[in-house]
């Protein structure tokens, strides 16, 4: 409670709202039905995006994979035991899907805070499950 003078106010709880540039790419722009929109949520962070996004929008099974299995692919080539660079993956749970990438400002998540990584006004996430085609 504030006191303000002879009264007494409730004060309401301060709510900040982030507004990003979203780009949807393949299936999900195919579900969301637009390749780009602005979009304001509670909060600032990736995660919250995420859960404010998906709630309004029915693509969580094409972008987040519930496990370890649904993130990874099993390729062709044998993976090599010393990979060249810097390889980060989100914690099981907090991964997209094989073939999906979140993206914030053009870096994939991982590269940055992962799902706490902090959103600002104006910034760009895109959300990609491109189409693939087999021949």
């Amino acid at each position: 409670m504030v006191s303000t003078g002879h009264r007494l106010e409730e004060s309401a709880p301060s709510t900040a709202t982030t507004t990003v540039d979203v780009k949807c790419t393949g299936h999900v722009r195919e579900a969301v039905g637009q390749p780009r929109m602005e979009y304001t949520f509670e909060g600032d962070t990736l995660r919250e995006f995420l859960d404010a996004f998906l709630a309004e929008y029915d693509v969580a099974d094409l972008l987040i994979a519930e496990s370890e299995t649904e993130s990874t692919h099993r390729g062709w080539v044998p993976r090599a035991e010393d990979l060249p660079g810097t390889w980060r993956k989100n914690p099981e749970g907090e991964q997209s899907r094989r073939y999906a990438r979140i993206c914030v400002n053009g870096r994939f998540n991982e590269h940055l805070d992962g799902l706490d990584t902090e959103l600002e006004v104006g910034d760009r996430v895109a959300l990609m499950y491109p189409f693939i085609y087999c021949c």
